[in-house]
């Protein structure tokens, strides 16, 4: 009979130091064991990679939902697929988790030698970030030469890879001195959209619309301002609106018109029930 897991009881916040993280690798593998789970046995590194994301995006939202027993929830979710791939890899013969953990425990200790060897006291954070990246750079050295913009990964969000790529070859001296010249790119390549719409060239219109997102993302490195988290905070207002302009049609008209265009609202209406979503929440922002 397989012994049972009785649950892991952690200790108090003031004596936590990672020990009950054996307990989920001992988890995982009773979970990958031939008698195990049948749907975890099934997966692959590949079939995972949804989840990752997907995880880490829940963490976000906690994070910016300010629910700190919700952040602990993502958080253990997010861990479990980390677990989860490594034991997968380690049946491969590739890495296991104690690997990982080394990897990346070693990582921090060598790219913070103004606190583990103490040679270089007394830096801001900004001296520190450029030391992270020198020593970045000197461990790959002798490595598949990547270049600049090699460890941007590509599946990122569209804007927050366009940031860091801005990030990365700003540190290499290749950006504008101030924001002066990231936001006058912006008024040259909304010109350069508008001329694209007057011709009627639609895949001319995208390459300038995608010229114009990146000039913005770059403003809003140079005004100090996370671009992804901007849109998301635009994004939720809207909803928070729109949510409202539902509302008061379906108690006005008892919902969405869903036939003819002749049937559909008036947009004035729904402008109206915008107003008042707007001043709802004390702002015309």
């Amino acid at each position: 009979m397989p012994r049972p897991f009785p649950p892991v009881v952690a200790p108090p916040l003031s004596e936590q130091s990672g020990q009950t993280f054996p307990r989920i690798v001992e988890l995982m593998q009773r979970l990958l064991a031939p008698d195990g789970c049948p749907w975890d046995r099934e997966q692959s590194l590949s079939t995972l990679r949804k989840y990752v994301l997907e995880e880490a995006c829940e963490v976000i939202d906690a994070i910016d939902g300010g629910d700190r027993r919700e952040l602990c929830a993502e958080l253990g979710d997010l861990l479990l697929q980390v677990v989860f791939q490594a034991e997968l890899a380690r049946a491969e013969g590739a890495f296991g988790p104690d690997d990982v953990v080394a990897a990346i425990c070693d990582k921090l200790v060598r790219r913070h030698p103004h606190v583990f060897e103490a040679t270089e006291p007394g830096l801001d954070a900004n001296q520190v970030l450029r030391n992270w990246e020198r020593i970045k750079a000197a461990e790959k050295a002798g490595k598949s030469d990547r270049g600049v913009l090699g460890g941007v990964p590509r599946s990122l969000p569209a804007l927050t890879r366009a940031q860091r790529i801005g990030e990365k070859v700003a540190r290499v001296g290749f950006d504008w001195p101030d924001a002066r010249g990231s936001r006058q790119k912006v008024a040259e390549e909304l010109g350069e959209l508008d001329q694209a719409v007057a011709a009627g060239d639609h895949d001319r219109v995208e390459a300038e619309l995608g010229d114009v997102l990146f000039a913005l993302v770059n403003f809003a490195r140079h005004a100090e301002v996370d671009a992804e988290g901007a849109l998301r905070r635009t994004i939720d207002k809207f909803t928070r609106r729109f949510d409202h302009v539902e509302a008061r049609v379906k108690a006005r008209h008892g919902g969405w018109p869903t036939t003819t265009a002749e049937e559909q609202l008036s947009l004035e209406e729904l402008d109206g029930y915008w107003d008042e979503a707007k001043e709802r929440e004390g702002s015309g922002r």
